[in-house]
């Protein structure tokens, strides 16, 4: 018996009934497919396969795609090849899904057709792949070759929440993993083989939470006990409808189907961001097709709401005959019961299982007595009698079998198996180890929780499930969740009823013991999950991580216009689409643009870290309403005052005479290479830029007043050297400020230094533990500029290379002001306010006479270094971000614009020489000039990396790395590096061609450092907190974790005065500044500004200069302890 032949023999019996309901929840009217027209298509498809798919071995099928009115019968087309079905999740982690296919070795995936750009792009690189469209059917049949790589590079460096790596290879006895080793068993009848004909129904993977995921293989004779008993115990009819709740990736989805599709009932299938509309999901299930069997996880049903439940889901009215919840922890007794309506005749069960053997282990029905008595029961609710053909057993540490008393549980049976990643025959009655621990009393089986839901607190051990459950059994709590943040904090998560829920604590006090109170009681909308309906922990470590953020700044929103702004990037950055803001509909709905639960939460989050303030009702309006509902929404909590709503419909500043025409790419050929013949007072000096991109100019006497200026300059290379000449004027300066006696800032820290001796480090520097190191640098805070609002640019450094002129820096803030300043005093030489906010930092020329920065009302400003004057100004048709950079030997300007192009100008001509459109996206980061070959690197949000020919703008090459640049490319001899918000750097020849790619755990906005000091490594930051340093070949040298976010480029120096090491100068979003050993990543030093950073450092000789979100400039002296 399989499960195709059970659902032949329904449809034998019901042909024109309804099988398959589709309701995609709005003015259309459901879709329907009979019995017959389910089997018709199913049918079709299996004719198909049957042609095109090699039948030697086993036939395992891939089937990507979302649960639409098509998925049951491309099931059944593949279950009847005969062959086992593969679900994949298009929204899944491409890595992870790569890893499973690969992992699988599937030879065949099945693409809904409307997929197909989707996954070819999100799986580019890994596989050769031929397709055939298969007509009528909606689906493309790819064929895959897989390339020479190991799977398990795929998600190496996987870990468990302790930090220990995880093994996938299966070390108990009993189990083959090699066919050799079963054909030498002298008996293989004891055994389930992989190989029997036509054996195995489906193939799913583990979440992956705590590990590498596994890979599990289910036999049909696995599954079809679990279909047959609990369509009984429901008393399932074709009378009934069953609401499809779990993604195919989620093997309870098998059980909704097919105690559907062997019964003559119907199954209800909607959108998948329909789940997450509560609202419409509750009007689609009990108002248009009243559904009468629910199976799923507790957290899936609190997200109705307690009072909706009672209302509607379980209300004496409702459709709902069976609610079984799994999956999770059963809600407390109590909590059950006031979900309950009066009258409600809906039976509840509770399941439990694993994957691993699945689907459910055992099953408990709650007695109606209890539902519906008033007394008052804190007892738990029982696990429940096995499944037919399942064994549970309960074991000591010891392996002994508990029968009274509290052990793990073990799960299995005679056929009631499934093969586990390369087990190709596992002893039948094998009973697989959960990892759930229980307690047996009276026969009755009660769950405890999570082996790692088992902490020691307060030198007592505590299992956090019981905080839960405590809870919820409140009066003032609509829903909760505990979690061990970090493993030194218990955070507990609500989702309130009312206002009183911040006395939960307090209340809590009354119910747990001491050890058990949590530290931290935060309020959200609503709790996050998973896609298979559990609650997403990670995602609450992410909300309670940006929770502290919230609360170290207060909102930095300056109007209207800049919150339609944020909110457009927010929405673009979240759903990785291009930054071109014709991309965005007013009437765009977030969860139908790409978005999910996760993101939805990350949006209302990072609103409301925006607004720096909660706004009551935001989450809805994000999952129901647009994202012009959406602004209106904030802008009324946010700026309650406001007496003009903004209006979203930004017109674009159109070009003056200065912009030129509105070529794709325009090229004015100058008539000469001497830009610089009308230029006097030249200036030798040293400019240095975040990431040690650095500039020399030396200007020998002879060549001052020659009328051939243009071929005076000496360029080292913008990358970063230091020459000992610039580098011993600085110390002569700085001895002799020492001299001076001037005091240090109060706000001196000493340094840190890790006692390891580990060339691979990974520190985790919490503030006890830095304390307790030796000092090895001191930071002190030499001055500070206070520029009116956040200074998100980077500093200029430009070192005159006379001695009787000092060191000057250059940067701008969002006050719209540029100050220059001395180095060395802190003392102001000018300050000049621009047209608006200023993020792009400055540019020095090749005379040394003028800076260049560019400016967010689309202008892009010459001044004079000396008095801030404004030479010339040009206009770009959008907000310039990006920072420039000179040619050495031309002195041309080159500069990005989010209107989507690169601008050559001459400031000499006050000309532009050429005009680039870098084929959709913003540029938003800096272009990064190589001599040698002669190419202009530039990066877009579109994803796009480009080289082009310096003097005329043209093309070279381009290559996409699918995601939005955010970070600026920079070279070395033999590679250009640049980082990807989907967590990769990525190396490429000169030549275009991918060479490598790093991955980290988050985005990376951080550009790679690359230092003259070094050579042969590569420094950049990433949003998973880490800083990481890397060899030209792509290999992890060391990786250093900070206490934030780095989204500022790290800076290399050699300290003259510091012991002579090559150090590394890297900030965090938090406001850390990190002084680093450069060769291993050990602390050096750290201080820590009162506010957050998102401006790169820039060091000179001893000082570092940085930028700080709480609207000053810093400029910090590294020194040692005497």
């Amino acid at each position: 018996m399989t499960l195709q032949d059970m659902v032949h023999q329904a449809a034998s019996l019901y042909s024109d009934r309804k099988a398959v309901c589709f309701d995609e929840c709005n003015d259309k009217s459901p879709v329907f497919y009979t019995y017959k027209e389910v089997i018709s298509l199913a049918t079709e498809l299996t004719v198909f396969l049957q042609n095109y798919c090699d039948h030697k071995g086993r036939v395992e099928i891939g089937l990507y795609c979302y649960p639409g009115i098509n998925s049951p019968s491309w099931i059944l087309g593949i279950l009847q090849v005969p062959a086992a079905y593969s679900p994949l999740d298009p929204d899944a982690p491409p890595m992870l899904s790569t890893y499973f296919m690969k992992k699988c070795n599937l030879r065949y995936i099945l693409v809904e057709n409307d997929k197909i750009n989707k996954f070819k792009i999100s799986h580019a690189g890994w596989f050769c792949q031929s397709s055939f469209a298969i007509e009528h059917v909606g689906l493309t049949l790819f064929q895959i070759n897989w390339n020479d790589v190991d799977v398990n590079l795929l998600l190496d460096g996987t870990e468990d929440k302790n930090g220990i790596s995880k093994d996938t290879s299966n070390s108990k006895t009993g189990y083959i993993t090699d066919l050799d080793q079963l054909e030498a068993k002298p008996s293989k009848r004891g055994f389930l083989d992989i190989r029997q004909q036509h054996s195995l129904a489906y193939i799913l993977h583990t979440s992956g939470t705590t590990g590498i995921p596994k890979i599990v293989r289910v036999p049909h004779k696995c599954i079809i006990p679990n279909i047959l008993h609990l369509k009984s115990i429901f008393k399932i009819t074709p009378d009934d409808m069953v609401f499809m709740a779990s993604p195919l990736t989620f093997d309870p989805s098998v059980v909704e189907l097919f105690i559907t599709l062997t019964s003559g009932a119907s199954v209800l299938i909607v959108p998948n961001p329909i789940k997450m509309m509560p609202q419409k999901l509750s009007s689609a299930l009990f108002h248009h097709n009243r559904v009468t069997v629910l199976q799923v996880t507790p957290t899936f049903l609190r997200r109705f709401g307690a009072q909706f439940i009672k209302s509607t889901v379980l209300s004496a009215s409702t459709s709902l005959r069976i609610l079984a919840l799994g999956g999770e922890a059963f809600p407390a007794l109590n909590v059950l019961k006031s979900w309950k309506g009066r009258e409600n005749k809906t039976l509840v069960f509770n399941l439990y299982g694993i994957t691993e053997v699945s689907s459910w282990a055992t099953c408990y029905r709650i007695p109606e007595e209890v539902l519906s008595s008033d007394v008052r029961f804190d007892s738990a609710v029982p696990l429940g009698s096995p499944l037919l053909g399942t064994t549970v057993e309960v074991r000591d540490a010891t392996g002994s079998a508990v029968l009274d008393g509290e052990g793990q549980v073990f799960i299995g049976g005679k056929e009631r198996i499934c093969f586990l990643d390369d087990e190709v025959a596992v002893p039948l009655n094998t009973l697989r180890e959960t990892g759930d621990f229980v307690r047996v009393k009276d026969g009755e089986i009660f769950f405890l929780g999570r082996k790692d839901s088992q902490i020691k607190r307060h030198g007592k051990r505590l299992n956090i499930d019981c905080v839960q459950e405590a809870a919820e059994g409140l009066c003032n709590v609509e829903s909760c969740a505990v979690t061990w943040y970090q493993q030194e904090k218990l955070i507990l998560f609500v989702v309130p009823k009312d206002s009183s829920a911040g006395d939960t604590l307090k209340e809590l006090e009354k119910h747990l013991p001491t050890h058990a109170i949590p530290d931290e009681l935060v309020l959200i909308e609503t709790l996050p999950f998973t896609s298979h309906g559990k609650i997403d922990i990670s995602e609450l470590s992410k909300i309670y991580s940006n929770h502290l953020n919230s609360k170290r700044h207060d909102s930095k929103l300056s109007g209207a216009e800049e919150l339609w702004e944020k909110l457009q990037f927010l929405w673009k950055s979240l759903l990785s689409l291009p930054d071109d803001s014709h991309s965005i509909s007013k009437e765009s709905l977030f969860l139908y643009s790409g978005g999910d639960s996760l993101k939805s939460l990350r949006f209302y989050d990072e609103i409301e870290n925006m607004a720096g303030k909660a706004i009551p009702g935001l989450l809805e309006v994000i999952l129901n309403s647009s994202i012009s509902e959406v602004y209106q929404h904030v802008l009324k909590a946010v700026f309650p005052s406001e007496d003009q709503i903004m209006n979203p419909n930004i017109v674009k500043r159109k070009l003056n005479e200065s912009s030129g025409g509105e070529f794709h790419k325009e090229h004015m050929k100058p008539k000469s290479r001497r830009y610089f013949n009308t230029v006097t007072g030249l200036i030798a000096f040293t400019a240095l830029n975040r990431g040690n991109r650095m500039l020399s100019i030396t200007f020998p006497e002879s060549l001052i007043n020659s009328s051939n200026v243009g071929q005076a300059g000496t360029e080292l290379g913008q990358q970063a050297s230091y020459s000992s000449t610039v580098t011993s004027n600085i110390m002569k300066y700085e001895v002799k400020e020492n001299k001076s006696g001037k005091s240090k800032s109060s706000q001196e820290i000493t340094s840190k230094t890790n006692e390891t001796g580990t060339h691979f480090v990974k520190q985790t520097p919490s503030e006890e533990r830095l304390l307790k190191m030796p000092e090895r640098l001191i930071l002190h805070v030499r001055w500070k500029s206070n520029m009116g609002k956040c200074i998100d640019a980077s500093p200029l450094v430009v070192i005159p290379a006379t001695d009787d002129l000092s060191p000057t820096v250059y940067i701008g803030s969002h006050s719209h002001t540029m100050q220059a300043i001395d180095l060395y005093s802190g003392k102001i030489k000018w300050e000049r306010i621009l047209g608006d906010r200023i993020e792009s930092s400055a540019c020095i020329s090749k005379c040394g006479n003028f800076i260049i920065v560019g400016c967010y009302n689309g202008l892009v400003y010459v001044l004079r270094s000396h008095n801030g004057e404004i030479h010339y100004i040009f206009t770009t048709e959008d907000t310039v971000k990006s920072s420039a950079v000179v040619h050495p030997s031309t002195g041309l300007f080159y500069i990005g614009s989010h209107d989507q192009h690169m601008y050559a100008l001459d400031i000499y001509k006050k000309e532009r020489v050429w005009k680039l459109h870098c084929e959709g996206g913003a540029v938003f980061s800096s272009p990064y000039l190589s001599l040698l070959p002669h190419h202009l690197y530039i990066a877009t949000l579109g994803g796009l990396l480009l080289a082009v020919n310096p003097d005329t703008g043209n093309k070279i090459w381009k290559s996409s790395c699918g995601k939005p640049l955010f970070s600026s490319p920079h070279c070395s001899e033999q590679y250009v590096f640049i980082g990807c918000v989907d967590g990769n750097v990525y190396c490429f020849s000169h030549s275009g061609e991918k060479v490598w790619q790093f991955s980290t755990h988050g985005p990376i906005f951080s550009s790679p450092c690359i230092s003259s000091l070094t050579k042969q490594e590569i420094f950049f930051g990433s949003h998973d907190c880490f800083v990481y340093c890397c060899n030209m070949g792509g290999n992890l040298l060391w990786k250093f974790e900070t206490t934030s976010s780095v989204y500022a480029t790290p800076f290399v120096f050699h300290g003259h005065d510091l012991e002579s090491e090559t150090l590394l100068a890297v900030t965090s979003t938090d406001g850390k500044v990190w002084i680093l050993n450069a060769k291993n990543g050990l602390v050096a030093g750290f201080d820590k500004l009162p506010g957050e950073v998102f401006s790169s450092p820039v060091v000179c000789g001893t000082k570092l200069v940085v930028g700080c979100r709480n609207d000053y400039v810093y400029c910090l002296d590294l020194s040692i302890p005497e």
